[in-house]
């Protein structure tokens, strides 16, 4: 599993023109079954992702699609992990 940490590089009046595109990114991330939960931090200065893949390439190409990435709009930390211990109703996910 991944944790993908997005830091705002422009300000955010130059994200806001990108919100729109980048959900739509993030739905495709749905869809693909690569994302289990995503959402601003607070105070919002970027992103955080929690990608449920196993392969660190899969992952990194997908977020390239990313318009915050295609527009220079933020710097990306990949954090992967090892969940030993979650939940049961996490069970699916890992």
């Amino acid at each position: 599993m991944f944790i993908i940490l997005i830091t705002y590089t422009q300000p955010i009046q130059t994200i806001d023109k990108h919100l729109v595109e980048h959900r739509e990114f993030l739905e495709k991330g749905y869809k693909n079954n690569y994302f289990v939960a995503s959402g601003p931090k607070n105070p919002r200065t970027g992103g955080v992702i929690i990608s449920q893949l196993k392969d660190r390439d899969q992952l990194e190409t997908f977020l390239k699609q990313d318009p915050f990435q295609i527009h220079q709009l933020a710097h990306y930390e990949i954090i992967e992990f090892n969940p030993v211990k979650h939940h049961v109703n996490f069970s699916s996910f890992i």
